[in-house]
């Protein structure tokens, strides 16, 4: 497959800017991949597709408010900073990125806060994603991390022409969001509300969980044309033994496993094995997922809609089968769906 193929026209104003009123109150487009029937339905009807002992598996990261604002010292230059990972804890050591990078050099301070209380100082500038910096903070780790965090904001995808407000905090973030250290959110679990879970659990349906703290380079352009040559950063994931008896006896059983949004479905495929079985896992992953691939896990996907030369479109794709996946993009962008993480679910069914 080539980047190119996965080029398309997106109307600006289907790409969702804000969150709906509740977080349930969207569409969803249901995509029949055997039949290739297109179903046009509200996400509340997605009870109608599982029963009892069927299994939804979700991402319980958590994203981190990882956009900051610094004053650089001496010239007092505002320097956007984002944070992307806690690298050690006892030395405040982080990977950031910078904005304007060319003004930040080795030995450089920042300064945080509306009294400059809190200040980092560059270390290393030759990561691939960046800068190195170690904030120089007197207290407990816990004090560093609610000082640190209460100076920075909701890190939404630049597609979103606006600043984050109060509301992104709680709404760019799952309801069952556990495991601090993402910086995107995974999208489609941004639509299950309490009630819809309740819901769920008195059809008889189960959760589980795995973590995959979702990175920026969902975000990165893809620079090469063969996607074959394209490299993902690695991000860290879990897959729980727990996770794996619950999967492997619902497979086993017969029954159906929805995979709730693409980094679920990677990390299922990370953990995967070659029986349609998956096994304990934790570590890194960069799983890059393109046609043609044969999947191994899920039998059902919940998605977005994502951005044209997206990975996450090539996730979709490679579940639901290119043509049929491009195909159903068209449909969705005359029925004016609305895209982003903001925006419209689609279910993909594999097996009807």
């Amino acid at each position: 497959m080539k980047l190119s193929q996965f080029k398309f026209k997106l109307p600006e104003e289907l790409i969702a800017q804000h969150p709906s009123k509740n977080r349930d109150d969207a569409r969803l487009l249901v995509l029949h991949k055997k039949s290739g029937e297109i179903e046009h339905k509200n996400f509340v009807d997605i009870l109608d597709y599982f029963g009892k002992d069927d299994l939804f598996v979700f991402n319980d990261t958590q994203v981190f408010p990882a956009m900051m604002n610094g004053t650089k010292e001496k010239t007092e230059a505002n320097i956007e900073v984002f944070l992307l990972r806690e690298l050690n804890k006892e030395f405040r050591l982080w990977d950031v990125l910078v904005e304007p990078a060319r003004k930040i050099r080795v030995g450089n301070k920042l300064y945080f806060g509306p009294d400059d209380s809190l200040v980092a100082e560059v270390i290393d500038n030759t990561t691939s994603r960046g800068r190195t910096v170690r904030f120089l903070f007197d207290g407990t780790h816990e004090e560093f991390k609610r000082v640190l965090f209460s100076y920075g904001r909701t890190p939404l995808p630049t597609y979103i022409k606006r600043p984050a407000e109060k509301i992104d905090t709680e709404r760019y973030q799952t309801i069952f969001a556990a495991q601090e250290g993402a910086v995107v959110a995974p999208f489609a679990g941004l639509h299950f509300s309490p009630e819809i879970i309740k819901r769920l659990t008195i059809r008889g349906i189960n959760f589980g969980y795995v973590t995959l703290h979702c990175s920026l380079s969902l975000f990165r352009n893809i620079d090469v044309e063969d996607l074959t040559k394209h490299k993902m950063d690695s991000e860290q994931m879990e897959v729980s033994e727990e996770l794996c008896n619950l999967f492997n006896s619902t497979y086993e059983a017969g029954n159906s496993i929805c995979a709730v949004g693409t980094s679920t479905f990677r990390a299922l495929e990370t953990a995967s094995t070659v029986n349609n079985r998956v096994k304990p896992y934790g570590g890194w992953t960069n799983r890059f997922i393109f046609p043609p691939y044969n999947t191994q896990s899920a039998d059902s996907l919940l998605t977005n809609f994502h951005m044209p030369l997206s990975t996450m479109l090539m996730n979709v794709a490679t579940f639901g089968g290119y043509d049929l996946v491009m195909k159903t993009y068209e449909t969705a962008i005359k029925e004016g769906y609305k895209f982003g993480c903001y925006g419209d679910a689609m279910l993909v069914l594999k097996n009807s």
